[in-house]
Order: structure tokens, then sequence, then C-alpha cells
């Protein structure tokens, strides 16, 4: 099937981690799939994986808290391809865990940067792409880590990309489109090592059971 018949998937952070394994899964149900990130190389690597398996994907390696680089992405979707069916938002900055009281403020920056004011610029350019499809999605995705010590920085951060997400889905006036927050098992990742180095990756979820699990709750909701 040729990209222009199937439904168009824009994933958000999709070089790696939760990203990339929603991209594959989309693509293996049969959606077009736009991957934005800022690593080229994570980007082609994904590229390969999506061919592998007889999918298709368009590349766009750029960073969202360019904003005019969103629009204009906003600008060639529309277009290249007229509409957006679906949205995923995995792009996160996880700052280095700190006392509240010892933030750095160049961290401080970055992730209010990416985690808060990209989040916004981003509801606001795609939400007009989202309502020309009935029935279109855009995902969240929420985390239980938010709340324990030293996290206050990502927390705080985290807890106001997901208000932002539920006040949207809240004055959305457009039934065409829905939003849904999830929140994945503690899983893997480059962003959860970070946080905890030397955690037994044994007790954790791996990114393409928890992007299995969430695909098959979008085909209920689509």
């Amino acid at each position: 099937m040729s990209e222009n018949k199937k439904k168009i998937a824009l994933v958000t952070g999709a070089s790696r981690g939760l990203g990339a394994a929603l991209a594959i899964e989309l693509s293996l149900k049969g959606y077009h799939i736009i991957a934005l990130a800022r690593t080229v190389g994570g980007l082609e690597d994904l590229d390969d994986r999506i061919n592998a398996g007889n999918g298709t994907a368009t590349l766009m390696p750029l960073d969202i808290t360019n904003e005019q680089a969103i629009k204009q992405c906003c600008i060639s979707i529309y277009e290249r391809w007229g509409r957006l069916d679906l949205w995923a938002h995995t792009a996160i900055y996880a700052p280095a865990l700190s006392p509240i009281n010892h933030v750095d403020e160049k961290e401080f920056d970055k992730t209010i940067a990416i985690n808060i004011k990209a989040t916004s610029n981003l509801i606001i350019n795609l939400s007009p792409l989202l309502k020309l499809v009935k029935g279109s999605l855009a995902i969240f995705f929420d985390d239980a880590a938010v709340e324990k010590k030293y996290h206050g920085l990502y927390g705080m951060s985290k807890r106001s990309q997901i208000f932002l997400a539920k006040t949207w889905a809240s004055e959305n006036a457009n039934p065409n489109t829905n939003v849904l927050i999830e929140t994945p098992f503690a899983m893997a990742t480059s962003t959860r090592e970070k946080f905890y180095p030397g955690e037994n990756k044994k007790t954790l979820s791996t990114t393409k059971d928890e992007a299995k699990k969430i695909i098959n709750r979008v085909s209920k909701v689509m």
C-alpha cells in the first residue's frame, strides 16, 4: 500500500526508546510514520527497522524547541498528506536528579523548554491537522516516578505537560480529536538509566512490550 493511502502517524521523540518502539508497532499496523527527533543516526536506524517490516516512514530530524521548524514541519505535513491521524508525543528531557534547593539553572531552562514549552507549541501547531480527521488521536505519556524525592524538576515539568494535555482535551470543542494519556510500566530506557544507573533491568518492562499494549488500546479508541 502506498503511503498516501495509509493513515498518517507522527511520533515526536521517535529515534529511540518508547518512541521508536511505537513507531515500529504503528508501521506494522499499516500507518505511514512521520518520525521526528534530533538524532539523525537514531532516525536512520528506525527507518531501516520499519523498512524491514515492509513499512514506510518519513524522517524529520528536528529540535522540538525550534518553534519555526515545527511550524514548517506542520505546513509540510499538510501540503503532502493534508491531515494527521495520530500523534504520539514521547519526546522528553530527563534532568539530573537533585534536591529542589540545588536545581541547576541551565537544567531548569532546558527542562521547561523541552517538556513544557515545546509541548504547548506542538499542540498549537498540530491540533489543526488532527481536527481534519474524524477519530484522530493524540497520545501523551505520564510517569509514576514524578512523585519521588529528588525528581522535583522532572516531576514539575511532567505534571505540567500532562496538565496541558488534559486541559486541551477538556477544551476541545471539535469531537474529531481524542486525547489519550498512558502511564507505561517502568521500562529499560536511557532516560530511566539516567535516573537509576544501578537498577536491575530484569525488573523492568521493554519498550516493545509497552508499545504493543498501548497500540492495542489505541485500536479500541480509533
